[in-house]
């Protein structure tokens, strides 16, 4: 009898810290200061009026609309502001163990994408514990024997490296899209078309994101 007793309390427990770690009991959870667009009660309906089966459209703290368009156990994506995307992934890093990654997205009018990491108690961790986000030369790389003036111009104005990150809904895969493009002149950008590499795939495995 105890030992059933035992196994009861801990069948209990277990259930309670994988509730817990549901991406939704996290994004209801998630302090006010870390949702400057969301109130408390905007992503408790969010989920409400998906769990019902309605779009789940609410009045944001600055009076826009804000949409979440996607809810599973482990992955919600909103669409905050027309130019604005938040996307939050729940990644096993043990059996029993979750850490949060979000990654917040503006466009104007090319998209570029952050991120953070957190614990399930939203406490911030290191991202370079879990990531190594990719550089210039992981998406533009131009042989040194390329000698057109027009090419090496249209590489010097791509100083700024633009990307924008967008979760899998449905596996642990993370695309990242070069979009530093876009911010050119389109005769610029043309000139850089051979030489570029359009996306980066990662793989979380064994608690990081490693790239394909």
């Amino acid at each position: 009898m105890k030992k059933l007793k035992v196994i009861l309390t801990l069948s209990c427990v277990l259930a309670t810290c994988l509730h817990a770690q549901e991406a939704k009991t996290c994004f209801v959870n998630m302090p006010d200061s870390l949702s400057p667009i969301l109130t408390s009660v905007n992503r408790a309906d969010c989920v409400d009026f998906l769990a019902s089966k309605m779009k789940a459209i609410v009045t944001n703290r600055f009076g826009g609309k804000s949409e979440m368009t996607q809810l599973s156990s482990d992955y919600i994506n909103v669409k905050m502001t027309p130019e604005s995307t938040w996307q939050m992934k729940l990644l096993p890093l043990n059996d029993s163990t979750k850490v949060i990654c979000t990654i917040s997205t503006a466009c104007g009018p090319a998209c570029d994408s952050n991120f953070r990491f957190y614990t399930t108690k939203w406490e911030e961790l290191s991202s370079s514990s879990f990531l190594q986000v990719p550089v210039l030369t992981d998406f533009l790389s131009i042989p040194d024997t390329v000698k057109d003036y027009a090419v090496q111009d249209a590489e010097q104005r791509a100083d700024m490296l633009l990307m924008k990150a967008d979760f899998s809904a449905t596996n642990d895969k993370l695309t990242f899209t070069f979009t530093t493009p876009q911010y050119m002149e389109n005769i610029t950008s043309d000139k850089l078309k051979a030489y570029v590499r359009a996306q980066k795939v990662y793989t979380w495995q064994q608690g990081r994101f490693l790239a394909e």
